[in-house]
């Protein structure tokens, strides 16, 4: 049963509950201030929907204003995991067919070799369009219409299906717009509509104005100037026309901690929310579908969003080997390969997504648990850094597993 739980550490306070059962959540979250330069953050760890671990401390800016309760930060590409659960939803109400061509919901995409592409291959990263090649114009990303004008001209960057690349951003343009064509809503009211709202989340993609002065910005951080230089990286630097280069240095100068940034609809990068709202999206998905009350998805959709859809040795984009769902990331073990920050170790049943800098929510439906976790001082790397995985860990162990060696937490 959980606990009231307060704490001090390395002049920050930390408050919630915790179940003395997941102490070691609570350890490794404290940690994170003490060690790991954690400035503030949240997290959230439900158990058959029950909360279990819910914590939050820290600093939510440069002013020292104190991370309150109901702080929440933007999330980044763990948006993806919300935008891709729309379009399981629209598949499960038969609205939505997961087989069938793009052309048939939207026609002005089939051109420029994407003629045969698939909804699924939209939502498993092998529809070929990783990014756009034009350059984007300021405050691009913030105009729906334009970015869905330019994906839908986009030519194929390989023969869709053939191979899949991450699409770090066109996610929120090629997914969410099936989504606003099968159901006739936009990509963010449908989730507020149908997911937030009937969840009781703080959760938006595309956040009201009021919301602001609860959003806490983000800090970016810098590579150490001695480490070893990734393939990526070496691609983002030097090869002009990567999917690489063009997923982080072609986006229209977009500022993530502009207030337009906040309201636009980027479904694949500007969800806002905490560790207690990705782990609340995710906990109807580790209970077979529906909770208290609210049903997201039937059994059989819920076990096709959890089953790898699509594995590589070498990704397109992230140029690392990576494991996708439909929609969502699978553990993914690239801790032997030398390039740090690019793994996310859970057990091999679940599913879900990170963010940049090294948020993540996911579920777990082998254990029933859910699991969230945001932050404002973003880490380097691909994946997820020390400070999102420690957590994920302790909330492992806690549950009895002893080993992820294999590359998933065995449970």
């Amino acid at each position: 049963m959980s606990q009231k739980f307060e704490a001090e550490v390395a002049g920050n306070k930390v408050a919630g509950v915790c179940d003395p059962k997941f102490s070691a959540v609570a350890d490794a979250f404290l940690e994170n201030f003490k060690s790991h330069e954690e400035v503030g953050a949240n997290v959230c760890v439900t158990i058959e929907g029950e909360t279990v671990v819910d914590l939050w401390g820290g600093k939510k800016d440069s002013s020292g204003s104190a991370w309150e309760e109901d702080t929440v930060s933007i999330v980044f590409s763990c948006t993806k995991g919300a935008t891709a659960l729309c379009a399981h939803m629209l598949a499960d109400q038969g609205k939505l067919d997961l087989d069938a061509k793009v052309a048939d919901y939207w026609p002005e995409y089939a051109c420029n070799g994407k003629e045969d592409t698939t909804v699924a291959m939209m939502l498993d990263h092998s529809a070929g369009v990783p990014h756009v090649r034009p350059k984007v114009k300021d405050g691009g990303y913030n105009d729906y219409e334009y970015m869905v004008g330019l994906v839908e001209n986009e030519e194929a960057f390989w023969v869709p299906g053939t191979r899949n690349g991450y699409h770090g951003v066109t996610f929120a343009w090629t997914v969410g717009e099936l989504v606003h064509r099968a159901s006739g809503k936009r990509l963010g009211q449908y989730f507020a509509d149908e997911v937030a709202g009937p969840l009781g989340l703080d959760f938006w993609i595309g956040t009201p104005e009021e919301i602001e002065p609860r959003i806490a910005p983000m800090i970016p951080t810098m590579p150490d100037a001695n480490a070893p230089l990734s393939r990526f990286t070496q691609a983002v630097l030097t090869e002009p026309n990567s999917a690489a280069h063009l997923f982080l240095m072609n986006g229209g100068n977009f500022n993530f901690n502009d207030r337009a940034a906040h309201a636009a609809e980027i479904g694949s990068a500007n969800g806002i929310t905490n560790g207690r709202g990705l782990a609340g999206m995710y906990a109807p998905l580790a209970n077979g579908g529906a909770l208290n009350g609210t049903t997201l998805v039937g059994e059989d959709t819920l076990a096709r969003m959890g089953r790898v859809a699509t594995a590589t040795h070498d990704d397109a984009t992230l140029l690392v080997p990576s494991r996708f769902a439909l929609g969502f990331m699978k553990s993914m073990d690239n801790r032997a390969g030398g390039v740090p920050d690019s793994s996310a170790i859970l057990s091999d049943a679940a599913f879900g997504h990170v963010g940049m800098g090294g948020s993540i929510g996911f579920a777990d439906p082998s254990t029933a648990m859910s699991f969230g976790y945001n932050m404002n001082r973003m880490g380097v790397g691909i994946l997820l850094n020390d400070r999102g995985q420690a957590l994920i860990d302790g909330a492992y162990t806690s549950l009895g597993a002893t080993s992820s060696a294999s590359g998933c937490w065995n449970v």
